[in-house]
């Protein structure tokens, strides 16, 4: 990973401004497009879990991405002249990190408990956020989630399966990664036109592993009809929604952001899955919303600080 003041700013450039249904997102301002983005992203996953069955955990991921890039690619219709031989190396090493952070997780969740796996794979982020913050205060609040997401798993993860483990914290780099690759992908296409061209390198470096495991099932119109759902719920619209918003919010506040994933998910457990909380899970979650909440907080507070001291660049917060 780079220097934080030069990948990560606090304040990079908008592209050219998306058209229809992506400028009225934006318009939620760049909190709210991460909150909707869980929120899509987790409800998503439920639906998730009930095609898993009939199709594998690698069968799920492929669907997921083929029938995402396939949606981002109509509807973005990038153009594949123009760009520079960074801007295709930073389209590729973002959709291979989507893929692969898709794809660890899964295998994660195919051997331990989705809490533990989750509140591991929260660690990424969390830890990317105290590297690439130049602000004791933030350390702080990325503590408080740590805390959270660690109640959330039940504190224990020494009897979990060492390769479940691994696979977790794996996919966890990944999302750090994904973070800053969607970034800059982010600085350097307009509109969605880089998540469209890395989605589908992603579909495609997938699709061998998920016809391996789940061959013919992949074809099956049900399965085919509830992976698309499920594309659009955990990967088109959350990944959007978190692009734009990494245009307007520092790497640093997103990632602390991305601690309310355990507790959207668990809201979308309950009722989708009828999975009720217990004390424990409800005081977890209370710790990594007040960490959300204080990582916000000091955000508003650097973003006014800026303006009254006029325009210029600045580290990150």
């Amino acid at each position: 990973m780079t220097t934080p003041s030069t990948d990560l700013p606090s304040s990079p450039p908008v592209a050219a401004a998306p058209v229809g249904g992506a400028r009225r997102l934006g318009s939620l301002g760049p909190v709210g497009l991460v909150l909707a983005g869980g929120v899509s992203v987790q409800f998503g996953a439920a639906l998730a879990v009930t095609l898993m069955p009939r199709a594998g955990a690698l069968g799920v991921v492929t669907l997921r991405l083929l029938a995402a890039a396939i949606v981002l690619l109509l509807v973005c219709r990038p153009r594949l002249r123009g760009h520079s031989r960074t801007d295709w190396g930073t389209v590729v090493v973002f959709g291979l990190t989507m893929a692969a952070m898709n794809g660890l997780f899964y295998q994660a969740v195919d051997r331990i408990a989705l809490g533990p796996a989750v509140t591991l794979e929260v660690l990424g982020p969390l830890t990317l956020s105290v590297l690439a913050s130049r602000r004791a205060v933030n350390a702080v609040w990325a503590g408080l989630a740590l805390a959270g997401v660690f109640l959330l798993g039940g504190g224990d993860f020494g009897s979990l399966d060492p390769l479940g483990v691994a696979f977790a914290l794996a996919a966890g780099a990944m999302w750090a990664a994904y973070i800053v690759f969607s970034a800059r992908t982010g600085r350097r296409f307009p509109q969605a036109d880089g998540l469209a061209l890395a989605m589908a390198v992603g579909a495609l470096a997938f699709l061998p592993f998920g016809a391996v495991e789940s061959g013919t099932r992949l074809l099956d119109p049900v399965t085919v009809g509830l992976g698309a759902a499920v594309a659009v719920m955990s990967s088109v619209l959350p990944y959007t929604l978190e692009l734009l918003a990494l245009r307007r919010l520092p790497a640093s506040t997103f990632a602390i952001l991305m601690s309310l994933e355990p507790g959207i998910a668990a809201l979308a457990g309950f009722l989708i899955l009828g999975q009720a909380l217990s004390v424990l899970q409800a005081l977890a979650i209370a710790l990594v919303i007040a960490a959300s909440m204080g990582a916000v907080r000091t955000q508003v507070g650097r973003g006014k600080a800026d303006l009254a001291g006029g325009p210029g660049e600045h580290p990150v917060s």
